[in-house]
């Protein structure tokens, strides 16, 4: 499985940004995919899950009411809206699935 992210760039405090996540190759379609954060000096931070169909399972506290996560019908592609970002959200996302990640896409939040 192959896992591209894209959408990333710096913003200021309070806009948004959706992220997206394409999947290629492998067997992923019935798997759940979720969205990590990794910041400086900090290990990699579980953020949102998705299921095969397309229903939020969870998100982390940290942006709970901020960011939405979900899913193409095709079920290939996982997308993360993210608003009312705050300078603690600056990171590097990365997708997962099945085991796999993509190399991520920064995200600089700028106060």
């Amino acid at each position: 499985v192959q896992l591209i992210e894209s959408g990333g760039g710096t913003v200021q405090a309070g806009g948004s940004l959706r992220l997206s996540c394409t999947a290629t190759g492998g067997n992923f379609r019935n798997l759940n995919m979720a969205w990590f954060r990794q910041t400086p000096g900090k290990s990699r931070e579980f953020l949102a899950a998705v299921t095969w169909g397309g229903t939020p399972t969870n998100y982390a506290d940290s942006v709970r009411g901020r960011f939405t996560i979900s899913r193409a019908s095709a079920r290939t592609t996982m997308f993360l809206q993210m608003d009312s970002l705050k300078p603690e959200d600056t990171g590097v996302y990365f997708c997962y699935v099945g085991d796999n990640w993509g190399k991520g896409t920064q995200v600089p939040v700028s106060p």
